[in-house]
C-alpha cells in the first residue's frame, strides 16, 4: 500500500458525513453541529444551512436544489433559493436513522437507513433502500440490505452499487431511466453475512464495514470502512488495491475524491461514531491526500 502524505483541511467539527465536491468547493455535513457547509481548499467554512434532526447525505437535483437527509425525523429535505422544505417524509418506510442518499442525474434519489436503533441497541435488522423522485414521490427500490450506506453510480449511469455497512459487501443494481433497480448483484464481498441478535455480536463479524464512499475512473471504489479505521480502494470482486490511514488513529467515516483534477481524497475521521461521544465534542477532522486515478460517476 502507497505511502501517502497526509494534509489537515479542517478541525473542530462534531462528525462529518456526506461530503462531496462541487463548484470547486467541497460540501460536508456535520452531524452534531447541525450544519452543511462549504469548505474551500485552504479550509475556510462557509455555513450554508441548519438542519436540526443532523444532515447527512448530500445531492443535487437537475435544477440545482440541494438534497439533505435529515436523519432523526426521517426526511428528506431540498433547500433552493435560501429556503429548506420537505422533499418527502420517510417515517413509515426506514426502520433507523437516515443515512447518505445519492442523486442520479434524472433527479431520483436513492437513501440509505439504520435498519435499527444503532444508538440506543437495538437488534440488528435490515433496512430497505428507498427511492425519492423530484415530485416527492416515495418508492421502495430495494429490499434486505445489511444498513444500506454509501451509494455510488457508474459515469453511464446504468449501474448503482450500495455498501451495506453491517453485511460485509457491496451490493450492484441494473439502474433503468424510470429509476427502478433490478438484476441484484454482488459487486463485492470481504467476508460472510453477519448473523447476530445484538449489535456487539454483529460488529464482531465484520470484516470490511462499507460507509461513505466515491467512485474512481477505473471503476473502483474508495471506501471508509467504519470499523478498520481506514479508507481503502475496493476493485468489484473485492480486491483491495489500496489503504489510507490519518494521524493519531481516528476512525474514517466518508470519503470523496474531488478537487480540481478529481484526484484529491477527502477524508471524514473521529475518534468513534458513538453518538454519546460525539455529541458535545468537537474532535472531528477533514484530512486530504492526493490519489492517482480521478473521480469518476456519482455523487
Amino acid at each position: 500500500m502507497a505511502e501517502r502524505a497526509i494534509s489537515t483541511l479542517f478541525e473542530g467539527g462534531g462528525f462529518f458525513e456526506g461530503p462531496r465536491w462541487r463548484d470547486g468547493t467541497w460540501w460536508v455535513s456535520d452531524f452534531y453541529r447541525h450544519t452543511v457547509s462549504r469548505f474551500t481548499p485552504d479550509g475556510a467554512e462557509e455555513v450554508v444551512v441548519e438542519v436540526e434532526h443532523q444532515p447527512s447525505g448530500l445531492g443535487w437535483l437537475p435544477d440545482g436544489s440541494l438534497v439533505i437527509t435529515s436523519m432523526k425525523d426521517h426526511r428528506v429535505l431540498r433547500f433552493a433559493d435560501g429556503e429548506l422544505t420537505t422533499l418527502a417524509d420517510l417515517s413509515d418506510l426506514a426502520g433507523g436513522h437516515l443515512n447518505d442518499l445519492v442523486t442520479d442525474a434524472r433527479g431520483h434519489t436513492y437513501v440509505g437507513n439504520f435498519g435499527f436503533d444503532l444508538m440506543g441497541g437495538g437488534t440488528p435488522a435490515n433496512a430497505d433502500l428507498i427511492r425519492v423522485d423530484p415530485d416527492g414521490s416515495v418508492t421502495v427500490a430495494a429490499t434486505d440490505l445489511a444498513f444500506p450506506n454509501g451509494t455510488v453510480i457508474t459515469p453511464d449511469g446504468a449501474t448503482l452499487i450500495v455498501g451495506e455497512t453491517m453485511g460485509n459487501r457491496y451490493t450492484a443494481f441494473d439502474l433503468a431511466d424510470d429509476g427502478t433497480l433490478s438484476n441484484r448483484r454482488s459487486w463485492a464481498e470481504f467476508g460472510a453475512l453477519p448473523v447476530a441478535d445484538s449489535i456487539a455480536d454483529g460488529l464482531a463479524q465484520v470484516v470490511v464495514s462499507p460507509d461513505g464512499c466515491s467512485l474512481d475512473a477505473e471503476g473502483r471504489i474508495w471506501c471508509a470502512d467504519a470499523l478498520g479505521n481506514r479508507c481503502i480502494l475496493v476493485a468489484e470482486g473485492g480486491e483491495i488495491h489500496d489503504e489510507v490511514r490519518v494521524p493519531g488513529g481516528l476512525g474514517i467515516y466518508a470519503c470523496a475524491l474531488g478537487g480540481p483534477a478529481g484526484t484529491t481524497l477527502l477524508l471524514c475521521s473521529a475518534p468513534d461514531f458513538f453518538e454519546h461521544n460525539r455529541a458535545t465534542a468537537r474532535e472531528a477532522v477533514l484530512f486530504t491526500t492526493e490519489v492517482e486515478v480521478p473521480h469518476a460517476g456519482l455523487p
